[in-house]
């Protein structure tokens, strides 16, 4: 995601780096070369009795407008979705370290060992909550990273972990083992396991909604369909202009196709909201977010830094 303080206009207007351009550029390029070569041999060949009519265009352009717009309402429908699901994430996540720390005690009467016991079950639980989030970025991104949740699972359960289809849940199912076993001790009142198992649904809950958008994108043939209207209606737009607008039909060429080739490319960069593109989600920072939250729950006297933005953009 990209973050920036700047709010002045012109600067805006005039930035490159993570705007359509840096995706465009060589469309753009092409499309204005081919208005020049078409101006060029019109005027100097004198073909001034063959020209289309700029009609057709003007209609054609009104219907890809409405198309590109709709389709781009439709990925970025997809990104918010993707962005409240991560919000739930955070919410659940610290919901679920107070529970853990209030609802999970030593019963009356218990020495110290079983005190310690339950202690150690609090952190345990906490810390599995921060290697499921990392986990579920990991997932996420389709990245094999896995080596990265050593510091909170064992390597047993990283082993195991290998021979998983889906890592994340396999992870939140061993935790609500530990949930169970905590109850059968008698660590935990039958009345609260439903509000644990209650945040252990709810995750799961979330994670099948972000796979749901990671797993059905925009259909594909919307797409190819769109890229090859906006790739002909450019293509041809000079010969539409030419006749009007003689020498300056490259300018207005380059404008319209980086208009088009631009709402174009918006739909393909917020599509896949858990990529690493510019303007997708800042997931690893949320996962860093979440895992200092709970890591400050556990009294953790060595947090870990807020992840910070890089040249301008927050992964």
């Amino acid at each position: 995601m990209i973050v920036t303080g700047e709010k002045r206009w012109w600067r805006l207007a005039l930035t490159v780096d993570g705007s359509t351009l840096t995706r465009t550029w060589k469309r753009v390029l092409a499309t204005t070369a081919l208005a020049l070569i078409t101006t060029f041999i019109w005027e100097v060949f004198d073909l001034h009795h063959l020209k289309l009519t700029v009609t057709p265009f003007s209609l054609i352009g009104v219907a890809i407008s409405i198309f590109l717009g709709f389709r781009n309402n439709a990925s970025y429908d997809r990104y918010w979705e993707a962005r409240k699901l991560w919000g739930r994430m955070v919410n659940v996540s610290r919901t679920w370290a107070r529970q853990v720390r209030t609802l999970i005690v030593a019963p009356e009467g218990a020495d110290d060992t079983e005190k310690a016991e339950v202690e150690a079950l609090q952190r345990t639980l906490i810390e599995r909550q921060v290697a499921y989030v990392h986990g579920f970025r990991l997932h996420l991104r389709r990245e094999e990273r896995w080596e990265e949740l050593g510091a909170w699972l064992d390597d047993d359960e990283l082993t195991r972990l290998k021979t998983e289809s889906n890592r994340p849940s396999a992870i939140s199912h061993v935790t609500g083992e530990l949930v169970a076993n905590a109850w059968r001790r008698g660590w935990i009142h039958p009345m609260h396991v439903p509000v644990l198992e209650g945040s252990l649904t709810e995750i799961t809950g979330i994670q099948g909604g972000c796979e749901r958008i990671l797993a059905t994108p925009v259909p594909f043939v919307y797409n190819v369909l769109m890229h090859r209207i906006v790739g002909l209606y450019c293509v041809f737009l000079p010969f539409g202009l030419v006749g009007t607008m003689h020498w300056a039909t490259p300018f207005a060429v380059a404008g319209i196709a980086y208009a088009f080739y631009g709402l174009d490319s918006i739909g393909d960069e917020i599509e896949e909201p858990f990529g690493r593109d510019p303007n997708d989600l800042p997931i690893t920072f949320l996962s860093r977010m979440i895992e200092v939250n709970l890591r400050q729950r556990n009294n953790d006297p060595q947090l870990p830094g807020m992840h910070r933005a890089v040249a301008g953009i927050l992964d």
